[in-house]
């Protein structure tokens, strides 16, 4: 692998294009959360996939595929980074979180269960945290069987496990996420089995666009409060989730507030996570810098490009 552009701030965040040897190209991010320096929080993230098959209609990483990355490409984009930043290899971060949450659904590459296995023999992170957001797609039950066990070898609290779901309505859910995932009821039964005293609640995530339901009691239905809670974010200004005609919620003036007051009324810890206007300038949405990168150099991926409906996938991603 082998990093060919960058761009974003030091102060805010900064996202990478690498090459690997095959000639396919991925991006992979590190942030802070301002006014928190790196040594309180520093956030990587990483690609897991060249590309998704998966297509949600928000992601600019979705559409095509072109396999996964070994366990050698993840870690190089975690060694890239700590080698910049650290080059004795310790972290003295606060919090030092790894998102697995970049280009293409973690739970499609077994690799990344590898990658998580070996870090605490490769990294010197006391702040270590790791964070796994997945939609649940169907024929990756072997991933998350073997979750369960990694997860075991770490402290209590180490795990922030994460489902992308984007509307309370499972049917809605499709518009936005087209490729055959597990059912709400069968998310929930799975965090009920990664659920341990100690650890951190399982996030509901919400990139919520405008027109798409977040009811309480349609979560309430499946997700227990002292397990999950909910995180809400905007949907981002992607060129897929412009092209989609998808548009924020948490805008100025459209009053919804009372959204997160019904939550936190039905019994969930919320939060809100608005970001930082300056990271959509700088691209650093899943998809956006590669895609825009190698639309201006017009450089095409090698070989074959193809994508396919998920459920034809082999077993285990």
């Amino acid at each position: 692998m082998r990093v060919i552009a960058s761009a974003g701030r030091d102060d805010l965040a900064q996202v990478y294009i690498a090459r690997s040897a095959a000639g396919r190209h991925i991006e992979f991010v590190e942030s802070l959360q301002p006014p928190r320096p790196r040594e309180k929080k520093w956030v990587l993230i990483v690609s897991c996939l060249f590309g998704c098959p998966c297509a949600c209609r928000f992601c600019d990483a979705g559409g095509e595929y072109h396999g996964r990355l070994s366990r050698e490409e993840i870690e190089f984009q975690i060694d890239y980074l700590v080698k910049k930043r650290f080059p004795d290899g310790v972290i003295p971060s606060e919090k030092f979180k790894i998102q697995f949450a970049r280009m293409g659904e973690p739970a499609m590459n077994p690799a990344v269960l590898d990658v998580i296995a070996a870090l605490p023999g490769r990294l010197q992170a006391p702040g270590l945290l790791l964070s796994l957001s997945t939609i649940a797609p169907c024929g990756c039950d072997g991933f998350f069987c073997r979750l369960l066990a990694v997860k075991d070898g770490f402290p209590p609290g180490t795990f922030q496990f994460q489902f992308s779901l984007h509307t309370s309505d499972e049917q809605r859910r499709r518009e936005l996420v087209p490729a055959r995932t597990w059912s709400f009821a069968a998310m929930a039964a799975y965090g009920r089995d990664f659920f341990r005293p100690g650890d951190r609640k399982i996030t509901l995530n919400f990139a919520l666009a405008a027109g798409f339901p977040l009811n309480a009691a349609q979560l309430l239905a499946h997700f227990d409060p002292a397990i999950f809670l909910i995180k809400i974010t905007p949907v981002n200004p992607t060129m897929r989730a412009l092209a989609s005609g998808l548009r924020p919620v948490f805008a100025p003036g459209r009053g919804d507030e009372a959204v997160i007051e019904d939550l936190r009324r039905a019994g969930y810890e919320v939060i809100v996570s608005i970001g930082e206007f300056e990271e959509n300038a700088i691209g650093s949405n899943c998809g956006q810098f590669l895609r825009s990168y190698l639309d201006r150099k017009e450089v095409p991926f090698p070989g074959e490009s193809y994508s396919y409906p998920l459920e034809e996938l082999p077993a285990n991603g």
